[in-house]
């Protein structure tokens, strides 16, 4: 079974809308929806933004139904002159930037085991890049940088993208991605730029959720029928 996890309900309500045979169970006041989408049996929930949500709700997922891997689907806000409003990030490293243990040992964002990110799942990674490229988006490869805070200035932007070398920042990936690599389950995070994590995200935040969210919502789609 795959899982799918969104932070917010524009992120993953059309997907529970596609769901057949559907039943849903709460566990921790987190609704999971299960059931079949284009025939595949999937797992989708809303975790909440934020690193501690979506840790909770990743961990409850595996616990609770058979899944074999997991993406994480929604929107994020750009770290690269190179990423764009409405582009496509597939993560191929997941970091943690607001993680900062330096104090005692001289290293940023190291995570665990001597890590200071976590490989996304190569072959489904892929696998998303090649279903977003089939429907004439414009795509990504690249680190995304996950922490509890909305980046919403130049200085943030800047500092994360020269520390981390990440093209997207967002709030939940890097959580995902640790519990799944300490449960061994294979994961991809599949984002779509709604602002450009500078002054200006406030204002265009608004403005391009819906359709950010909608593009990964189709991309996912896209994936689950050609799976």
């Amino acid at each position: 079974m795959l899982g799918i996890i969104g932070a917010m309900d524009v992120e993953v309500n059309s997907l529970k809308n596609k769901v057949k045979n559907g039943k849903a169970d709460v566990f921790a006041n987190i609704e999971f929806i299960s059931g079949d989408i284009e025939g595949k049996k999937v797992c989708v929930a809303c975790c909440l933004p934020g690193k501690v949500n979506a840790a909770l709700c990743t961990q409850l997922m595996i616990d609770k139904f058979d899944i074999d891997k997991i993406i994480n689907v929604g929107i994020a806000c750009s770290l690269s002159n190179e990423v764009v409003i409405g582009d496509i990030v597939v993560g191929d490293k997941l970091y943690q930037y607001d993680f900062d243990t330096s104090a005692v040992d001289g290293v940023k964002g190291l995570i665990l085991d001597g890590k200071t990110s976590i490989d996304a799942d190569y072959a489904l990674s892929q696998a998303l890049i090649k279903c977003a490229q089939n429907t004439g988006e414009s795509v990504h490869y690249g680190g995304i940088a996950t922490g509890d805070t909305f980046i919403a200035s130049n200085e943030l932007k800047k500092s994360i993208n020269e520390e981390f070398g990440a093209v997207c920042g967002e709030m939940e990936g890097g959580a995902i991605a640790q519990v799944c690599y300490i449960n061994s389950v294979p994961f991809a995070v599949l984002r779509t730029i709604s602002d450009g994590g500078n002054e200006e995200s406030q204002m265009a935040y608004p403005l391009f959720k819906e359709v950010a969210a909608k593009k990964s919502s189709e991309i996912m789609l896209n994936y689950l029928k050609n799976k």
